[in-house]
């Protein structure tokens, strides 16, 4: 299989799953789906399918990173290719976890839809923004559980 295939396969292979965080939350296998880690093994198989063949420049590059080096590795077919599903595969498991934070949190998914989005394009934003929303909204549920000078609500007694 061609490094152009595997290259695009990084992405088709994790599409669905992005497709059901964002447009099916709360199904029922969506919360199943996003509780796993096999969403990322086939992404993962064509990260290693791409890196094995440039193992020995992955490795150089990893072991003493420098800008040169990494330079070098994308100039290479394969070791671009590995970097972008090794990017793929990273989003997913980030955008698995937001699902399942945004769940638990009871955050809408139509805020966590556009979040969600962002993170598939641009993860270090969206993760950026998902992290402010999630700290506010357990701000919130603190001070909803206290009072509003920070001190917790007792119940009266007769």
């Amino acid at each position: 299989m061609s490094n152009d295939v595997l290259f695009d396969l990084a992405f088709a292979f994790a599409a669905p799953f992005w497709a059901l965080l964002i447009l099916a939350p709360g199904w029922r296998w969506t919360d199943r789906i996003a509780a796993s880690p096999l969403p990322m093994v086939p992404v993962i198989a064509v990260y290693l399918a791409l890196a094995v063949p440039v193992f020995p420049q992955l490795s150089a590059a990893v072991s003493h990173p420098d800008l040169a080096g990494f330079q070098e590795l994308l100039r290479l077919d394969g070791g671009a290719g590995a970097i972008w599903a090794q990017v793929i595969a990273w989003d997913l498991f980030l955008g698995q976890w937001m699902y399942r934070e945004a769940r638990a949190l009871r955050i809408s998914p139509l805020a966590m839809g556009p979040l969600l989005v962002l993170t598939v394009l641009l993860s270090p934003i969206g993760v950026l923004l998902f992290l402010g929303v999630r700290a506010a909204v357990r701000l919130r549920e603190r001070r909803a559980s206290h009072g509003h000078d920070g001190t917790h609500r007792r119940p009266s007694t007769p």
